[in-house]
């Protein structure tokens, strides 16, 4: 028998999908117990220049659905991206029995319902690895060797180009556009960087892993998130002076009957597992009752890395078909709540700038009592026109901790609010 494949995209990921599977045949071979034939390729642009593919030209097609619906395909393999017409081929490649492989992080996070229905109707899998943190195994530990188990909380990095960012900014001392303008000379961010600065690339990443990680459907939407674009390099100088760094996290958390799901800017402390992932790389911290914690960590994207991920998803999927069994399905039995973040426990650093006169500190700290929001430091930089009030809180709602600093914007002591900075992982 030999599995066939069709390859929906050959930009950055799908070039080194087709240079993996010639470069490793006879391995790919071995492993299978059975050959790979790719016997088709649909692109927008047939005639781009791609370099030296290792591959006939006359694979290549624009009709991406008609590839999909040919009767000698078993494997759909999709890194194109986007919601449509991405959704369209995958529910028609699944609900006819096709094995689908997919990078999508976009359409699972947003519509991955479809998707794994579209998959039962037509007893055909589902793979999707390559969707969050590249080649890091970890959506199937989360799938299989932790389904045994219960998961408490997900904490990750999952996004490169801010990690870069922010790594940058701590290690250099640099502002937010700095530091960005370093990463675009780099490559590691886009032309239009918006997706990964504002949150939404690490908000579908975040929605996958809990989805996964508590048994409930998690969609993009239910996701709370903000973006880096006002981390600033005073920021980081306080983060340091509290021994801390400051990342970028997706955190999802269940508790009492409720799932929690966030990605924001916080300060970390240094001695966190996180704290040290730097450059571009990323990682993911799970805490789950009987295995404890674990980290997975490595390169979260780019053609090379992402291609594994794709490929190793291949093995599983085409070892299925020839032994003629499936993949695990869904899991989605607990259908949690989805707790907004008003409800989310969190603590907040608060740099206020304020008169520096009597007074000042009992009516700051009236303010976090009406809200019953504990204080756990405070610190006071600079006198006169330059006083800085530092305030980091103790766990508390997300809401009282936003309506804190609601009021305190409105008293007449306080002449702007410099920074509110979220506190995690003590």
């Amino acid at each position: 028998m030999v599995v066939k494949v069709a390859l929906l995209g050959c930009g950055t990921v799908g070039s080194e999908v087709v240079r993996l599977l010639h470069e490793q045949a006879e391995d790919l071979t071995a492993r299978i117990g059975a050959p790979l034939e790719l016997v088709g390729i649909a692109v927008r642009r047939p005639g781009r220049d791609r370099g030296p593919l290792p591959v006939d030209p006359g694979l290549f097609t624009t009709d991406a659905l008609g590839l999909v619906k040919r009767d000698d395909v078993d494997v759909v393999i999709e890194v194109v991206g986007g919601l449509e017409p991405a959704r369209t081929w995958l529910v028609e490649a699944l609900r006819t029995g096709k094995s689908v492989i997919t990078a999508n992080k976009a359409l699972l996070a947003e519509d991955g319902g479809t998707l794994h229905d579209a998959a039962a109707d037509g007893g055909a899998d589902l793979y999707f690895e390559a969707a969050v943190a590249g080649a890091i195994p970890l959506l199937r530990p989360l799938r299989e060797s932790l389904h045994g188990d219960r998961i408490v909380r997900v904490t990750g990095i999952v996004n490169g180009t801010t990690n870069f960012i922010l790594s940058s900014m701590y290690a250099s001392g640099a502002g937010f556009t700095e530091a960005l303008e370093e990463a675009t000379a780099l490559g590691y961010a886009e032309p239009d960087p918006t997706a990964d600065i504002e949150g939404f690339d690490a908000a579908a990443k975040a929605a996958i892993l809990a989805s996964l990680a508590f048994h409930t459907r998690v969609r993009a939407g239910d996701v709370y998130r903000e973006g880096i674009t006002e981390v600033s390099a005073a920021d980081m100088a306080s983060a340091r002076g509290m021994g801390c760094t400051i990342k970028l996290l997706c955190l999802a958390e269940r508790n009492d009957g409720a799932v929690s799901v966030r990605v924001h800017p916080a300060m970390i402390p240094l001695s966190h597992p996180l704290a040290a992932v730097g450059d571009a790389f990323n990682a993911v911290f799970v805490e789950a009752e009987a295995a404890g914690q674990l980290m997975f960590y490595g390169r979260g994207a780019g053609g090379a890395p992402t291609a594994s991920a794709v490929l190793g998803d291949l093995v599983a999927v085409a070892r299925n078909r020839l032994s003629g069994s499936r993949a695990v399905s869904e899991s989605a039995y607990a259908d949690l709540r989805i707790r907004p973040m008003g409800e989310a426990l969190t603590r907040y650093h608060i740099s206020l700038d304020v008169a520096d006169r009597a007074g000042v500190l009992a009516a700051v700290a009236g303010v976090f009592a009406r809200h019953d929001v504990s204080i756990a430091t405070v610190r006071q930089s600079g006198r006169g026109a330059d006083a800085i009030l530092v305030i980091v809180t103790h766990m508390a709602p997300d809401a009282a901790l936003a309506a804190t600093v609601d009021e305190l914007r409105g008293l007449d002591i306080v002449r702007s609010i410099a920074s509110v900075l979220r506190v995690e992982g003590d």
